[in-house]
């Protein structure tokens, strides 16, 4: 399946005390995952939508941000018996959760994004971000002739690793014999929010040669961008357009689209009729991965890069170009 149509979603953020006692709520609810709804990333990117959703429709939603793992269940379960509908859930750490919850609440839809739940009122969205990984990884190649890239995960699971992959075979379809600097800010959820370390691996991979470096890390991946800018060499962001943080020097970022997965739950999901249960994939066509290309980066990318990465997509589009989806083959020969 493919989403066709997209519009609008926010209100004030709820403390989990006020989602334990609050009143009856009739709304759609969107829950951020660990590192914060202003992480400049992958829950920014879904609080844009919410926001852009509520302006375009005059609707109100109710969110929260979680402290820590052991609020999943609850406040799921109180969003779900208040009649939050649908309800929003960010990352695949939800998915041991939303499953026995679901069924017990078969009259509530959920949405979970970045992660694969079977059941029957559970949509499912997943990202082609190695796709978008592997257009930035060229981008990365055709600007700098180095010969090394560093790529600086959050944690150390199979869905940054499709970023990684994906983002190297970019890298080497321009330069074969390019050295990939691979790292990880750790692996438990506190990686996602830890831009100290992500910095220090940031200046290690600058040590070893490196001038370019994609943070896939969340909210981390804010060192990575601070000390490429700080020593004079580019940055790749990730899920939101970070190129506005460091004009200049951000070189692009490997967007993904949550936002218009969020306005498209809130528009659609709460509806059974236009609530389409199962899994979705969202790649390339539509654009909903990429790279990023505004003012704050218009003249680090030539004309003919762009052209030449506009090239490769077409590739990857036709088949031609398969990129290694880590999730599929984890071997990610690279």
């Amino acid at each position: 399946m493919k989403f066709t149509t997209f519009t609008k979603a926010l209100a004030s953020s709820v403390a989990l005390s006020a989602v334990l006692t609050g009143a009856a709520l009739a709304d759609p609810a969107l829950i951020y995952d660990l590192g914060g709804k202003f992480d400049k990333s992958f829950n920014e990117a879904a609080y844009n939508g919410a926001e852009k959703w509520k302006a375009e429709t005059g609707g109100n939603y109710i969110d929260l941000e979680l402290q820590n793992d052991a609020q999943r269940e609850q406040a799921l379960r109180r969003f779900a018996s208040q009649g939050a509908n649908p309800i929003v859930v960010m990352s695949f750490m939800w998915e041991s959760v939303l499953g026995p919850l679901a069924a017990e609440f078969p009259d509530t839809n959920f949405v979970v994004i970045d992660a694969v739940v079977d059941a029957p009122n559970v949509q499912s969205i997943r990202f082609d971000e190695h796709t978008g990984s592997f257009l930035v990884g060229a981008l990365a190649a055709m600007k700098s002739d180095a010969g090394t890239f560093g790529f600086i995960g959050g944690m150390d699971v199979p869905l940054i690793h499709r970023f990684y992959c994906g983002y190297a075979q970019g890298v080497r379809s321009v330069d074969p014999e390019a050295k990939l600097i691979e790292n990880y800010t750790g692996t438990t959820p506190a990686a996602w929010n830890d831009p100290v370390t992500a910095g220090e691996l940031a200046k290690a991979a600058i040590d070893q040669g490196a001038e370019v470096v994609f943070a896939a890390a969340g909210g981390s991946g804010l060192g990575v961008l601070q000390t490429m800018a700080d020593n004079g060499k580019f940055g790749i962001g990730v899920d939101s357009n970070q190129n506005y943080l460091h004009p200049g020097s951000v070189l692009t970022s490997m967007e993904k689209r949550v936002d218009n997965a969020v306005i498209e739950a809130f528009t659609n999901a709460g509806d059974d009729v236009t609530f389409k249960p199962g899994k979705i994939d969202l790649g390339l066509e539509g654009d909903f991965v990429g790279y990023a290309l505004d003012e704050h980066n218009k003249d680090l990318i030539t004309e003919d890069m762009i052209a030449q990465v506009e090239a490769l997509k077409a590739k990857v589009l036709s088949g031609e170009i398969v990129v290694h989806d880590y999730e599929s083959d984890s071997s990610c020969p690279l």
